[in-house]
């Protein structure tokens, strides 16, 4: 009896060419030095495989579908000695993470607005809204206004001008935020913010817990945050103990004045600080090291040619 082979091969070659596909991948993905992001997200633990991975790497776009815990742009011992390695890493990986979980919970199958809208109305949606979105945006916003020691700058002339005019001078605008953010004043966990008010005027005040100065009915002066220095206790604690005020006055060591400064000029046009977009994609594609690509070294008996209803050459582990 005449034994029937024409399927065979070609099955096999398929499967063949699959498992191919799968190592190429995961080499490519070791050459370009791909590194997860330090949390995952619940888009890459739904999205995971070979194909997101690739697609990660070489930078394919995609809707976000969650809010993400950005990176950091500095190592996490980077701010020392005005803050230790170990607040940013449990301030950073637990407490920001947590915000991020349970806003994503909260807005589970509902329409995503952008972080900085979610802003307006959180106070009015409920404490998950108030309490958790607040906290993303709020502790997105505090990563980005800080530096490294000598990395941050100085106030550009004109928020500088501003700041002289609204408090006398730099000096005495930092008495001022100090005091604002001491536990006199604001008793409990909150934050301090520089803002832009309604008059174009720069404004201090404080919020409780996770509230922000975006927020309709917040209580303080209403306005856009161009500054924020978060004093619950998460923040400082492990160095300062109970001395908030030592811990605001090493802070100012490592404001990103650079960063400020450009989000003051965005204020006098009227715009928020956005900070869930180029954070965010960074967390989503995970961080990259860019290394020169090095040749591996030539490896022998695994290398096989595939050939079937076109030419193609697949070499693994050689050359």
């Amino acid at each position: 009896m005449a034994v029937r082979r024409d399927g065979a091969p070609h099955y096999a070659a398929r499967r063949i060419l699959a498992a191919g596909l799968v190592v190429v991948g995961v080499r490519f993905l070791h050459t370009v030095g791909f590194i997860p992001a330090p949390v995952q997200s619940r888009r890459e633990l739904l999205n995971g495989g070979i194909a997101g991975a690739l697609a990660s790497a070489v930078g394919a776009s995609s809707s976000a579908e969650a809010y993400e815990l950005p990176p950091l742009g500095y190592a996490y011992d980077a701010l020392e000695p005005a803050i230790d390695k170990e607040t940013m890493t449990i301030h950073h990986d637990k407490h920001h993470n947590t915000y991020v979980v349970n806003i994503n919970k909260a807005l589970e199958g509902n329409e995503q607005p952008a972080l900085v809208e979610l802003q307006k109305t959180a106070i009015q949606r409920g404490p998950a809204f108030r309490n958790s979105g607040g906290g993303v945006y709020n502790h997105d916003l505090f990563w980005l206004e800080m530096a490294p020691v000598g990395k941050g700058g100085f106030p550009s002339a004109k928020l500088a001008a501003a700041i002289d005019e609204s408090f006398g001078s730099l000096d005495e605008f930092k008495a001022k935020f100090e005091a604002a953010g001491a536990p006199g004043a604001r008793f409990g966990s909150g934050w301090v913010w520089l803002v832009v008010d309604a008059d174009k005027k720069l404004a201090i005040t404080s919020t409780p817990n996770q509230d922000n100065p975006l927020m309709e009915g917040v209580e303080g002066v209403p306005g856009i945050p161009i500054l924020g220095c978060d004093v619950w206790e998460h923040a400082y604690y492990l160095k300062y103990q109970w001395q908030r005020p030592a811990y605001i006055k090493a802070w100012w060591d490592v404001v990103n004045w650079n960063q400020v400064s450009a989000w003051y000029e965005d204020a006098l046009g009227g715009k928020a600080p956005n900070v869930d977009g180029a954070p965010a994609a960074a967390a989503l594609v995970g961080q990259r090291r860019f290394n020169p690509v090095t040749v591996a070294p030539e490896k022998k008996g695994f290398a096989f040619d595939i050939k079937f209803n076109w030419e193609g050459n697949v070499a693994l582990g050689g050359s």
